[in-house]
């Protein structure tokens, strides 16, 4: 009796599924042997893009990394179980499209506009979101043909709505699609799922309509409806971050402004408005953008890490239990962001410091950070305090800065991006890329720390979103093109910052801010005693996880049956100390965890929706990705999951 094909599902057809996938094929022949495959790619967006990068969006908006700076494939670097199956990154790709090696990707195929982009790209540019995704469609096109011939890619253009067994067997409802997937083994690889504003979000649009004001809770800003923002009105805007780089794209350039070069100008650029624009006051608890992206190599080459943060370093400090992150390891997190730094000013500018790279690393390792005693050896090893790693202005850009009015204090926030994008496109200040790579080493690591139990539920509930906002905000920042812009905004009147510390309200006649019979919202800061008030507020920022509030239909219907849960951490004595809205899975390969707190032996989960953050779906080359580890071992646990009868022994 011949055997029936063994059957994947995997719902998610973006960039995180194509790497799942990837990893699939790596690992076939080792873990499945010569058994006939189907794979089913359940996506409604484009497969291997996915929403996120699916080319109906603005041409305008940009990637935050440079070509050269993106890989869907494993490399030499990287440290797993599956083999290595090396492929072009971005970059590397975009060249073999101009020397006419690939096919299927042509003029016609791309059109004026994106060939006129593709021809234009280098390694340090930051392509377009729309030419990234013509290269993660062709990455999975590239690895479905890699793919020998008893392994079968279904491709179905729909969502995924139910999920049910009977037996061995599961079962997936899609919709358009009149019979259900049956698969063996199913991966829930979604990316960012859309959910419902929480009870005090919607609590602030119910007020908001009721006083006739307009809220934009938080979502993904492409989706955003911006046509109810009017031309020359000014709008409260509640976030930095990169959510507030892309409002900024389509509600200036996506309006028809326009930019152009101007020496004079703090920049190097001056906006030439359509007068359509409104008017940004924006605020935030940090009160500054993200820091600029990099805009240069490493000189001394990538520093060797882990050195103070790896497993033999914690492992001292984790043996007799879990820990607390910022009590006990936050000062071997700072000392291995120092090493990154210094390692890099001093092999790479040694014409600014008093060591050698031998005697500075012995002294270094000698000190602990923090003390008198480093802070003393830092200030004679690098005489120009600017070449020394100031983790609280990092953190914190604008402490200390206030004005008496919002007037005065736009300067002085100006004065500080427009030095803080100095540094991070000038080849004199490359240990700022230096501490980056670093935190992208401390960011593994303490993404394996929190799978394997070894942060206090106490500190996991306190520290670890503090940890994701200061690296948000120091490695996850926008191109520096982007940083100028909004300095000629700045510059134009038409972006103007609040300050840290920002707060909003909602005020009505009597409060005096409002004219008669309306309300307005009234938004302030601790830099300064001036307030703003607005009939439209946006918080530019994504919606924060939550299965429970998720539009999923899926997901809603895995919660409600308890075949799926969120992550909640809890106390010794069983307090809730915090409910993450993340989906609980077992750290290791992803298997997802239902209501019993048992882990289903053949159902999966990875990305952003799932407890185990791993630092974005596509990775640098050459840096041991994590990214690329996770997917191995979450692609090599489904193979081993598919029944024993139908795959080969591992």
């Amino acid at each position: 009796m011949p055997r029936r094909p063994s059957s994947i599902a995997i719902v998610g057809a973006g960039p995180r599924g194509a790497g799942i996938l990837e990893r699939l094929a790596a690992s076939l022949p080792e873990l499945f042997g010569d058994g006939e495959l189907d794979v089913h790619l359940v996506d409604p967006f484009p497969p291997g893009a996915g929403r996120i990068w699916r080319h109906a969006q603005s041409p305008l908006l940009a990637m935050n990394s440079m070509a050269a700076d993106v890989t869907m494939y494993t490399d030499d670097s990287v440290v797993c179980a599956g083999p290595i199956v090396p492929g072009p990154s971005l970059w590397e790709w975009v060249q073999r499209v101009r020397a006419g090696e690939l096919p299927t990707e042509t003029a016609d195929a791309y059109g004026p506009a994106l060939w006129a982009e593709l021809e234009s790209v280098d390694a340090a540019t930051f392509p377009s979101r729309r030419l990234q995704s013509r290269y993660l469609g062709w990455v999975l096109r590239d690895v479905v043909a890699s793919l020998p011939s008893r392994v079968r890619v279904h491709v179905h253009a729909g969502r995924a709505t139910r999920l049910t067994e009977t037996g061995d067997d599961q079962w997936l409802t899609v919709e358009g699609e009149d019979v259900p997937i049956r698969a063996d083994s199913v991966v829930l690889a979604s990316g960012h799922l859309d959910a419902v504003p929480t009870d005090d979000e919607r609590a602030l649009l119910a007020r908001a309509v009721d006083a006739g004001l307009r809220y934009l809770p938080p979502e993904q800003t492409t989706d955003t409806d911006l046509s109810v923002v009017q031309p020359g009105e000014t709008v409260l805007v509640r976030g930095l971050g990169l959510a507030f780089v892309d409002l900024v794209v389509l509600l200036f350039e996506g309006r028809g402004g326009r930019f152009v070069a101007d020496d004079d100008a703090v920049g190097g650029l001056r906006y030439i408005a359509s007068g359509q624009e409104p008017v940004l006051v924006a605020g935030s608890p940090r009160g500054a953008p993200y820091h600029s992206k990099t805009h240069y190599a490493l000189r001394a080459g990538r520093p060797p890490l882990p050195r103070y943060f790896g497993p033999d370093q914690i492992g001292v400090h984790t043996a007799t239990g879990p820990v607390d992150l910022r009590a006990t390891l936050w000062p071997l997190i700072a000392k291995e962001i120092a090493w990154g730094w210094y390692h890099e000013l001093v092999a790479g500018h040694p014409d600014r410091v008093t060591l050698d790279l031998d005697a500075f690393t012995a002294r270094f390792d000698a000190l602990d950070w923090a003390t008198p005693q480093m802070d003393t050896f830092l200030a004679e090893l690098a005489p120009d305090p600017l070449d020394r790693l100031d983790l609280d202005a990092l953190d914190r850009p604008l402490d200390g800065v206030t004005a008496p009015d919002l007037d005065s204090l736009q300067p002085l926030v100006v004065a500080r991006i427009a030095e803080d994008l100095r540094q991070h496109v000038d080849p004199r200040h490359t240990p700022h890329l230096g501490a980056f790579v670093a935190m992208l080493s401390i960011y593994g690591e303490l993404t394996r720390l929190q799978g394997e139990s070894a942060l206090t539920p106490e500190s996991q509930a306190r520290d670890v979103s503090w940890w994701q906002g200061f690296f948000n905000g120091v490695a996850s920042g926008p191109p520096g093109f982007r940083v100028r812009q909004i300095l000629a905004l700045a510059d134009a009147g038409l972006v103007r910052f609040l300050g840290p510390g920002m707060w909003v309200e909602q005020v009505g006649p009597e409060d005096g801010d409002a004219g008669p019979g309306s309300a307005v919202f009234r938004a302030g800061s601790a830099a300064t005693p001036d307030t703003v008030t607005s009939t439209i507020l946006v918080d530019a920022r994504l919606p924060d996880p939550s299965a429970s509030r998720s539009t999923d239909p899926l997901l809603a219907s895995l919660l409600r049956s308890g075949d799926v849960v969120e992550h909640v951490l809890r106390a010794a004595d069983g307090t809730v100390l915090r409910n993450t809205g993340l989906i609980e899975v077992r750290a290791a390969d992803g298997a997802v965890v239902d209501a019993t707190g048992a882990a289903h032996p053949r159902r999966f989960a990875v990305g952003p929706h799932t407890q185990v953050k791993v630092a974005g779906a596509f990775t640098r080359p050459g840096m041991n990705a994590q990214s690329l580890r996770y997917n191995d071992a979450v692609a090599r646990a489904i193979l081993r999951s598919l029944p024993v009868e139908e795959a080969a022994a591992a």
